[in-house]
Order: C-alpha cells, then sequence, then structure tokens
C-alpha cells in the first residue's frame, strides 16, 4: 500500500506542479478558444491541462518501474507499456483538438486506433463473466471488438462530462479510489497478480485528477481539454479491461463446495464489481446515451455540441455552479461506493438501506436549489468564503465606515446632476449610467 501511495502522491505533484508552467505556455501558444454558446465560463480560459496531466502519468509509470513489489508488475506484464502507447497517441489527437479543433470523426478514428495499439500489445478483454452462465471466452475478434468499444464509450463519456470546472477530474477520481479500492481487494485477499495493472493505473489515475483539481476548481485558471478528458477516458478503460476481462473468477475459489453453475447464482454479487467501470461511469455513460438520442431526434449530428447535458440542466433549475459539481460528485460516489460494498457483503440489508437513505438525500438536494449550506467553525478555513458564517460583530463593523462615504458619494452625484439639468433616478444620474456586466 505504501508503494501505491507513493506513486499516486508523485504523479500527483508532478501533474500540480507542471500545471502552472502549461498554463503560462498554452497562453502564447494562442490555445484559448473564444467563448461559445454552449460555455458557462464567461471569459476565455487556456487549455491543454492535459499536458500535464500526461507527464503525470509518465512520471507516475516511471517510479513504478522502480519501486520493489510493482516493478514485477512490468516485469510479468506487458500492460503497462500498453497503456503508455495509447495514452501518448490520444493525447496527442486531444492536443491537435485543443488547438485546431479537429474534426470529430477524425478523432473517433483516432480513439478507436489508441485502443488498437493497445489490443495488439496485450491489454484486451480474453473472456467476461456472465450471471448464470459462468466464464464465457471470446475470440481474438469479439475481444478486439469489446475491448475497442469500451474504450471509445468511456473515453467519449467522459468528454462529454467534463462541462463544469473541476467536474470530470472530480468525477474520474472518485471513480478510480472506489476501483483501486476494488481491484486492490481482489490481488491482496484472493492473492490474483492479474489485478496488479489494473491496481496501479487506478493509484495514478487518481494522482492526475488530486493534482490537477486544484487548479481547474470553479472558477477554473485551466482547462484540461480534449487532451486531458480523453486521457483520463483512457487510462479508466485501461484499468476497466485488466480486471473485467483478464481476472477468471475460477481463480477466486468461489466455485468450491457445489457446482459451478449454482456457485454462479451465489456469486451475482461479484460480477457487479467486476463490471464496476460500468457502474462509476453509469451517469456520464447516461447523459452520453442521452445526448445521442436527444440530438439524432433533431436532426442533428451525435457529435453537435449543445447546452443539454445534465450538469446544464443543474444550473438550469437554479443550482450554482459549485452545487451542481457537487451533485454530481455525490452521484457518482454513490454508485462507485455503493457496489463496492455491495461485492463486499451483498447479505447485508444495512448496505442496500443505506444506499436507499443516501438516494433520497440526493433528491432533496435537488429540489432545493436555494439552499446554502453552512460549514462548523472548525472547518471554515477549508471551504469557500461563501460556506462561512458570517459574524455579526465584525459585517457591521465593516459595513459601518463604507456607508458615511457612500452617503457622500450620492449627495455629490446629486450636485452634478442638478448642477447640469440631469435627471436623477434614486440620488443616481440617468446619463452615462451603464449597466453592471
Amino acid at each position: 500500500m505504501r508503494e501505491y501511495l507513493l506513486t499516486l502522491c508523485v504523479t500527483a505533484a508532478v501533474t500540480y506542479l507542471l500545471t502552472g508552467p502549461v498554463r503560462k505556455f498554452t497562453i502564447v501558444a494562442g490555445a484559448m478558444p473564444e467563448i461559445r454558446a454552449r460555455d458557462v465560463h464567461r471569459e476565455p480560459t487556456p487549455r491543454l491541462g492535459g499536458i500535464a496531466m500526461f507527464f503525470g502519468l509518465c512520471a507516475g509509470l516511471l517510479v513504478a518501474d522502480h519501486l520493489g513489489s510493482l516493478n514485477e508488475v512490468f516485469v510479468r506484464s506487458n500492460e503497462p507499456r500498453a497503456l503508455l502507447s495509447g495514452a501518448a497517441l490520444i493525447w496527442l489527437i486531444g492536443v491537435l483538438d485543443d488547438k485546431f479543433e479537429i474534426d470529430a470523426l477524425i478523432k473517433l478514428g483516432g480513439q478507436m486506433i489508441a485502443a488498437g495499439v493497445m489490443v495488439m500489445q496485450g491489454l484486451t478483454i480474453l473472456w467476461l463473466p456472465v450471471p448464470g452462465i459462468g466464464t464465457v471466452a471470446v475470440t481474438q475478434w469479439q475481444g478486439t471488438l469489446l475491448t475497442v468499444a469500451l474504450v471509445v464509450v468511456t473515453i467519449n463519456a467522459v468528454n462529454f462530462v467534463d462541462g463544469l470546472d473541476g467536474l470530470a477530474a472530480g468525477m474520474v477520481c472518485i471513480a478510480a479510489g472506489a476501483f483501486f479500492m476494488y481491484a486492490y481487494r481482489i490481488w491482496y485477499s484472493y492473492g490474483i497478480e492479474a489485478a496488479a495493472p489494473a491496481t496501479l493505473f487506478a493509484a495514478i489515475l487518481m494522482g492526475m485528477c488530486v493534482g490537477f483539481l486544484p487548479h481547474n476548481m470553479h472558477p477554473a485558471r485551466i482547462f484540461m481539454g480534449d487532451s486531458g478528458s480523453m486521457l483520463i477516458g483512457l487510462v479508466l478503460a485501461a484499468g476497466a479491461i485488466s480486471v473485467t476481462g483478464q481476472i477468471d473468477p475460477d481463480n477466486m475459489e468461489l466455485f468450491a463446495g457445489g457446482s459451478e453453475r449454482s456457485a454462479v447464482h451465489q456469486m451475482v454479487p461479484v460480477y457487479i464489481p467486476l463490471l464496476m467501470p460500468l457502474t462509476i461511469i453509469a451517469i456520464p455513460a447516461a447523459d452520453l446515451v442521452l445526448a445521442i438520442v436527444r440530438r439524432t431526434w433533431r436532426g442533428q449530428s451525435p457529435f453537435a455540441a449543445d447546452r443539454g447535458h445534465l450538469h446544464h440542466r443543474l444550473l438550469e433549475v437554479g443550482h450554482s455552479h459549485s452545487r451542481a459539481v457537487l451533485i454530481m460528485y455525490f452521484w457518482s460516489a454513490l454508485i462507485g461506493f455503493g457496489a463496492l460494498a455491495y461485492s463486499v457483503n451483498s447479505a447485508s440489508m444495512w448496505i442496500v438501506l443505506s444506499v436507499v437513505f443516501l438516494s433520497a438525500i440526493g433528491l432533496v438536494l435537488l429540489l432545493l436549489p436555494r439552499f446554502t449550506p453552512r460549514t462548523p467553525r472548525w472547518a471554515e478555513h477549508f471551504v469557500p468564503p461563501r460556506y462561512r458564517r458570517r459574524r455579526r460583530g465584525a459585517a457591521g463593523a465593516q459595513d459601518a465606515p463604507a456607508a458615511p462615504e457612500a452617503e457622500r458619494e450620492a449627495e455629490a452625484g446629486e450636485r452634478v446632476a442638478v448642477a447640469s439639468g440631469a435627471p436623477t433616478v434614486n440620488g443616481a444620474t440617468a446619463i452615462g449610467s451603464r449597466p453592471r456586466r
């Protein structure tokens, strides 16, 4: 565990330290597109934050290669090299898109090529666990098609959800955390070394997101762009493929003491975390499907951008930018960690009741967009100022000196208006007034 934490910290530190210089480079390079109709921000913001995230990925893999037990992952498996090859290709395509805005079909083709490169190097689906049937082996062509489809869907799901400051990085970080805990449990609880690459990928992915989030929280100083969103989507998909399609459930000794078919029915909850990547990106995947249906129904291209995503709808309901992001965080954590807890102890009703209770809380938060939470006084230094409690004495002391000065300015404005013959409205000159931006 210490080596994983070290890898995570190094990845986060490299990503965090490089994001500032990358932001300056992005401004100089002119990778600051104009405000589009679907954008939420109001000022041109640098992109290409994926550059720092890619170098964080490289640093994490380099450190892991020189650590004791993690070095065995590179010796016994070619999956880290496959991940790095596919990540480099998808990152290059994302950088070109952030700078020159390449066609959507070209990006789709690049995503498929990146997935194919990983398949050629051994990162592919070999079999699938099917509840009620057991482990089903797939042919080479079937495994290739399933791998490419999973990579493309995950990349675009993450890319579609990247619409608010800190949303994509935070949701993927939550997903990677749940995925790391499950993959780590498979490796050390069941002794299956095939789960080691997926555990390493999840740790590095968390480091990439944690290192980038301080620069990307609202108001964001830099965006990850397609170079970052497609990159973290590919890393998440790589861990999904490594666990779901290459770990044989028979090795978990779950079929001991009975027939395979009866054991399969008993281990149905175990199949849920084997498909954990599909549950932790459930919200982005649902957003992706709804966007395709919505745009196709309108006669538009499925790749045409609009403002109908889930996070846009939260803003239209009345939620603030930060609250909309926190609500998306909440649902992602509930789905991901709920599936993880159910896989550990599926016989406990407390887990189901807790998920139902938290779901009810989430629905209440959705219906209360005007509610402003306040944090305890001991935690005020760790949250933005808008969530802190205002002290009456301090507020009165700050407002008192400003009142006489404001009255003097108003009186001066009236005298100027009277001298010039201009009409006044509530003590303010009507001529030359400008609306606030």
